[in-house]
């Protein structure tokens, strides 16, 4: 390894104006790196989750309700880039329904939650360098969201990438910004502290603060949720599901057993030869939604007592430098993850949600989901369910994968799948308009392009 690597690489952050206390934590995930730490979290050294509060048993009035939503401030997770999905822009200005994106559809939802209830909650997105400029400006095209003082995002803080042989920090001259990465979810606490954010909303007078996934659409503002969460008095809670078997890859909350602390095990976290007791839903019953609520005074003082960095696990990414260019040089992101804030905390209290809490895209195969005629979106812009199950769809990634092939091929809109279990698509096939999806439908493989007529039933 380069004697030399960490020194250029918090040079490069300081030249780029990074507040010490990200290049403090850089420095010491740099070291863990050093160490030939991976970040793994064996089976053997965890147990699962058995038993979580259920927020079908809450029961709380509209003034309940009202009097948390006072108190809790929303923050949206706009980071993303939708790379892996052939994506430079935000993931979040990728139309969704009827014309409006992820961000639209989020504006809505706010919008809907404050004239029900009086409450202007104030909504805050947590943009990337990346993600600032564009999703700002769609912004700009709505009302003011937040009352005066409260800002409309902060940014993440921004780290080198790391070859993987040297742990130098990448030269990528054709296009520097690929040199840089954000360092995960996790780098909220810090970059919290770092704007003055944390302290400002507490002496605002808000208490509560509900994080999501601005690519997760069920996540909406919940008066219901807010109310239990402030009765519960707990620190921390993250939201979780049950786990069915198309949600194997979710990360879970577990038990560590060397000293009883509650910790998240993403799948980057987890051994190769331990991925099936990873994957297993009836061994770990629960996945983790990301959508996580804090009593934002404890946050606080748990990170006072660490003097201001969160000390969470590393999680080590192993990526290209260009993520279009698989030949391009290998390269390690250091990142966090949001949600193992929990072992911080004594009392965090995970609660049990409706899977409608839970609509993420991260792929293509998501995409025609919400785009199908299985959801429709409600006076309040809710996604709603219309029929009884959800159908496995499964599109085949070399054709898929990237927007734009999607995009190209279902030229009218996804089909019908109303009347579906699921759908496999192996090999090119183009759609026509009006396609209506049946019980389990195959197509494929083929050898050349190939299209689905207007009309025709699978």
């Amino acid at each position: 390894m380069s004697a030399t690597g960490l020194e250029r690489a918090t040079a490069r952050m300081r030249d780029a104006g990074m507040p010490q206390l990200a290049i403090d934590v850089f420095a010491d995930y740099y070291h863990q790196l050093e160490q030939g730490r991976t970040g793994l979290i064996p089976e053997e050294s965890i147990t699962p989750i058995t038993q979580v509060d259920d927020l079908a048993d809450a029961r709380f009035g509209a003034e309940e309700q009202a009097q948390a939503l006072r108190r809790t401030v929303f923050v949206k997770l706009n980071g993303g880039l939708g790379t892996s999905m052939g994506m430079d822009r935000a993931k979040s200005l990728l139309p969704v329904r009827e014309g409006l994106c992820f961000l639209d559809i989020i504006v809505r939802q706010l919008q809907a939650v404050r004239a029900a209830t009086g409450v202007q909650a104030p909504l805050i997105l947590m943009n990337s360098f990346r993600t600032r400029d564009d999703s700002l400006a769609l912004l700009a095209g709505h009302p003011p969201l937040n009352p005066d003082g409260i800002p409309s995002d902060f940014c993440q803080h921004r780290e080198p990438k790391l070859l993987v042989e040297t742990l130098e920090p990448v030269d990528w001259p054709s296009d520097p910004g690929l040199e840089w990465c954000p360092p995960g979810h996790g780098d909220i606490y810090v970059a919290l502290q770092t704007t003055g954010i944390l302290d400002e909303l507490i002496a605002r007078g808000y208490r509560y603060m509900s994080t999501s996934n601005a690519d997760n659409l069920g996540a909406a503002p919940d008066g219901r949720l807010a109310a239990w969460f402030a009765a519960s008095g707990a620190p921390y809670s993250p939201e979780v599901c049950l786990r069915t078997p198309a949600d194997r890859k979710g990360g879970h909350l577990a038990v560590r057993r060397s000293d009883g602390r509650m910790i998240l095990r993403d799948t980057a976290q987890t051994p190769d030869e331990d991925m099936r007791w990873f994957t297993d839903e009836h061994r770990h019953r629960f996945f983790h939604t990301n959508n996580l609520w804090f009593d934002l005074v404890a946050l606080r003082d748990a990170l006072a007592v660490r003097g201001g960095p969160p000390g969470l696990p590393l999680i080590r990414n192993r990526k290209h430098v260009d993520p279009s260019d698989p030949s391009s040089p290998e390269v390690f992101q250091v990142e966090s993850a949001l949600g193992a804030i929990v072992e911080l905390f004594d009392g965090a209290r995970p609660v049990l949600v409706p899977r409608e809490r839970f609509l993420p895209v991260k792929t293509t195969d998501d995409l025609a989901l919400l785009r199908s005629d299985v959801y429709e979106l409600d006076a309040d812009s809710r996604l709603r369910r219309t029929t009884e199950g959800i159908p496995l769809v499964r599109l085949d990634p070399e054709h898929y994968k990237r927007i734009a092939d999607f995009e190209a091929r279902f030229p009218a809109g996804v089909p019908s799948l109303r009347e579906a279990s699921s759908l496999t698509v192996q090999g090119d096939w183009t759609f026509g308009s009006g396609v209506v999806v049946h019980g389990d439908a195959v197509l494929g493989p083929t050898e050349r392009p190939m299209r689905v007529e207007d009309g025709a039933r699978l």
